[in-house]
């Protein structure tokens, strides 16, 4: 499945969704980037005056590319992309660390391995980068797919 198709599947949608593009995608690894608009919502009552990215947000974009991403593109080759639809990807777990803040307006390079995808759940380690390289936050999320009306 191409990294474009995987974006169409995800059920995260604007103002919450924090992956822009797709650059790589494989059984093992994901790289998504993601720019954080100076107008986002939560900027507003989040250091009024000198705003910074969230750390909850920066996880949930973490989460998003390595977990929901990965694991749609892992489901899809598991029972294939006609049943995909049937499928949902649930947060169950993260262990996160914090090195530099994010700014509004700022793009992240976030870069997701999995670490084991077994009986739907995965975990991944994750990183993010800004664009001069330097390391903004790593750790492991966790998620679990499941089928709809079970």
């Amino acid at each position: 499945m191409e990294p474009s198709k995987v974006l169409e599947y995800i059920p995260q949608q604007k103002p919450f969704r924090f992956l822009d593009e797709i650059v790589e995608l494989s059984e093992d690894y994901i790289v998504g980037r993601y720019t954080f608009k100076e107008d986002e919502y939560f900027y507003q009552g989040h250091f009024p005056g000198d705003p910074v990215t969230p750390g909850v947000i920066l996880t949930e974009a973490m989460a998003q590319t390595g977990v929901v991403a990965l694991g749609l593109y892992l489901t899809a080759l598991k029972v294939g992309e006609e049943e995909l639809p049937q499928w949902t990807t649930f947060f169950t777990d993260c262990q996160m660390d914090f090195y530099l803040p994010v700014l509004p307006g700022q793009t992240v390079t976030i870069k997701g391995e999995k670490v084991f995808y077994r009986r739907m759940k995965l975990r991944s380690k994750v990183r993010m980068y800004l664009d001069n390289g330097d390391l903004v936050a790593e750790g492991t999320v966790a998620g679990m797919g499941v089928k709809r009306g079970n």
